[in-house]
């Protein structure tokens, strides 16, 4: 038996995940809480994917466990041990912005909870490859000292610097800068992934990640971008852009584009490796370019609100190098560009978000 073990199995990219390998004839074991309904209220709830997952993959068992525990975390590591071929780590606290009103919270999930994963693969499956969902927003706000010139719907790095043909490398320093709560705990995470393959000769690699997307997100405000653009785009409801002109830029990679790119580390892993990872120039826009898409694909204007200031520690321009992820795994590439990633967001999620907007409210005596 070989098991996939996914850490926010009714995520986004945990979600991705737990169908990919267990295509693969993988039995997959979920750990997810449902934290992110706590983070984010009742419309980011992940429970209509666990429930999905559940019902249609017959090689998932899911466990509603929290990363933070280490004792529930090391009596599910210890009943499946040496099978345990792979771990992806996807459950965190997703927010800069929720982190900022409860950086304890934030910290214990993000960095407590990565320590736990490590410590249990550590003991009780050590020669299973360990993946990571970082961030980067562990480089913090150094991306806006770039030389940026405005253009007429987004930023661009100056065509003459080093990073204007493929994107910010993972050279990127993460020190002297404003990482925001969640970039620390994030970055402490990812060290200790970094420092478990090296210390410890663990088959470990942190992907920091620009903007996972793809129709399984429960996009939210706070967390989601593109998920959430487009469900305001449908339902009619006022999207809020915080600062930089509405011509901040943000790459965006498809949560299955991803997945595949996990499966080649599986194949091939490496100790203690750092990857940038997201749609490069391949796949990346900016605000004025998402809502124009979302207007295209709906038929109808958006609705949005402005706000002069920008989230603290937000990056006004963000594309991610991938060329040294491609140069150790060349047979993998990008299949999805921002326009396909949107059309189909709306097309999997629209009759979904219109059936939740028309359920009457439980009221409760």
């Amino acid at each position: 038996m070989s098991v996939a073990l996914i850490t926010g199995s009714a995520g986004l990219v945990g979600s991705e995940a737990v169908a990919y390998f267990a295509s693969l004839g993988m039995d997959v074991v979920g750990i997810d809480n449902g934290m992110r309904a706590d983070f984010f209220g009742r419309e980011a709830s992940t429970a209509w994917v666990r429930d999905r997952l559940c019902t249609d993959i017959p090689r998932y068992l899911h466990f509603d466990a929290d990363i933070r525990d280490s004792f529930s975390i090391s009596k599910i590591f210890a009943h499946y041990c040496h099978d345990i071929a792979l771990v992806i780590h996807t459950a965190a606290q997703p927010s800069h912005d929720w982190a900022a009103s409860n950086p304890t919270t934030d910290f214990a999930v993000n960095a407590n909870g990565t320590s736990v994963l490590l410590e249990a693969t550590r003991h009780f499956a050590p020669n299973a490859v360990f993946i990571f969902t970082s961030t980067n927003k562990v480089y913090g706000d150094l991306p806006n000292t770039l030389p940026l010139v405005e253009q007429e719907t987004r930023w661009e790095v100056d065509a003459g610097h080093a990073y204007a043909k493929n994107g910010i490398p993972e050279s990127m320093s993460l020190d002297r800068t404003t990482h925001s709560l969640f970039g620390v705990s994030k970055a402490a995470a990812d060290l200790l992934v970094q420092e478990y393959g090296r210390y410890f000769g663990m088959k470990t690699a942190c992907f920091r990640g620009g903007c996972l997307t793809g129709p399984n997100h429960s996009g939210t405000q706070l967390h989601g971008f593109l998920a959430y653009l487009m469900k305001c785009a449908v339902m009619d409801e006022p999207y809020m852009i915080f600062g930089y002109k509405r011509k901040q830029v943000r790459d965006n990679i498809h949560s299955a584009d991803l997945i595949r790119a996990f499966h080649e580390f599986f194949k091939n892993p490496r100790s203690g490796e750092v990857y940038n990872m997201g749609g490069g120039r391949h796949s990346n826009c900016s605000m004025m370019e998402a809502i124009s898409l979302c207007e295209g694909i709906t038929g109808k204007p958006m609705r949005w609100k402005y706000t002069e200031e920008n989230r603290r520690g937000d990056h006004i321009w963000w594309i991610s190098d991938i060329t040294r992820f491609r140069e150790h795994y060349p047979n993998w590439k990008l299949q999805y560009d921002v326009p396909q990633i949107l059309r189909e967001i709306h097309e999997c999620n629209r009759d979904r978000w219109r059936d939740e907007c028309a359920m009457p409210v439980r009221r409760t005596s």
